[in-house]
């Protein structure tokens, strides 16, 4: 016997990845605001998801330039802010995963579950690079730090080859 699905709708002909997801939003409500409030200097962002796209983008092209294929683990370590969200599109539509840290852990912890993950990025806040500093002679796979900031915003750090985000944008 013939099993018909009593379902009349438009199915998906392929399967829904993270890419797409933003796509549609940026297609779909282009114009939409997404309001976010910069670690910096506690001001609130406001750009659109097309504008976020574009963005996302370009942080994909610059993190592939760096050397990350498909199945590198990169790691966060940032607040709800439109660059980690640039990050996260950005890091999973390359085919990496994005690993994202809780600062909220002790030391040793992050010691630990950076170096099991194997990141070979990090990318971080403004406030967390005293903590990075502290622990990056520990940190045996990771090549390159990117802090998620302008060049102005940069702060002075022993942060071995960091660059700002919007720089290597």
């Amino acid at each position: 016997t013939q099993v018909i699905c009593p379902m009349q709708a438009p199915m998906q002909n392929a399967p829904m990845n993270l890419a797409e997801a933003l796509q549609h939003a940026a297609e779909s409500h282009g114009q939409t605001e997404v309001v976010t409030r910069l670690v910096e200097d506690d001001s609130i962002h406001r750009y659109t998801y097309a504008d976020s796209i574009r963005r996302t983008k370009q942080f994909a092209n610059a993190i592939k330039k760096l050397g990350v294929e498909l199945g590198d683990c990169v790691a966060t370590m940032g607040w709800n802010t439109h660059r980690h969200l640039e990050a996260w599109y950005a890091i999973a539509g390359q085919g990496a995963i994005c690993h994202t840290l809780n600062p909220r852990l002790f030391e040793e912890q992050l010691e630990y579950i950076i170096n099991h993950a194997e990141d070979k990025i990090l990318l971080l806040d403004v406030t967390f690079v005293p903590l990075l500093e502290r622990l990056q002679k520990k940190l045996k796979s990771v090549r390159q730090y990117i802090v998620m900031t302008d060049e102005a915003h940069m702060p002075s750090t022993s942060l071995s080859g960091a660059v700002a985000m919007e720089s290597l944008m």
